[in-house]
């Protein structure tokens, strides 16, 4: 249960990111009903590679840039989360699911609002859980 919570709670976050942002995008229709249907097992896939990329690569990415982050007062850690979603990206490319982020920045805005959405639904769905 655990497991599906927090992959439903990663997806609902890059569905986030991908309507707030133009250069976050998924491929396929782009209205109605066949959106959501073409759409979502692509979305429930990066989530998961997502969950995966920031579970194996993130966290030694953190550690080989310790100097950076503690030079830039944690700045720097927007910068790996960045590169994770670019990373997730290319994967999802090689995998051949439409998923894409164009540019640096815009990979920067898309990881802001995953991190933040991705906190507020562990709280909000967390609570039932305990």
């Amino acid at each position: 249960m655990r497991f599906l919570t927090w992959l439903l709670t990663n997806a609902a976050a890059l569905a986030l990111a991908a309507l707030l942002f133009d250069g976050i995008s998924f491929g396929g229709p782009d209205q109605g009903q066949a959106e959501v249907t073409q759409k979502l097992l692509p979305l429930l896939l990066v989530a998961l590679i997502l969950g995966a990329v920031t579970s194996f690569v993130k966290p030694v990415l953190q550690i080989l840039s310790i100097p950076l982050i503690i030079v830039t007062l944690g700045l720097f850690l927007f910068v790996i989360n960045a590169l994770m979603l670019m990373f997730t990206a290319w994967l999802a490319g090689v995998l051949g699911i439409g998923f894409h982020v164009d540019g640096f920045w815009t990979a920067v805005g898309g990881s802001i609002v995953i991190t933040i959405a991705t906190w507020v639904l562990d709280r909000v769905v967390g609570e039932r859980d305990r």
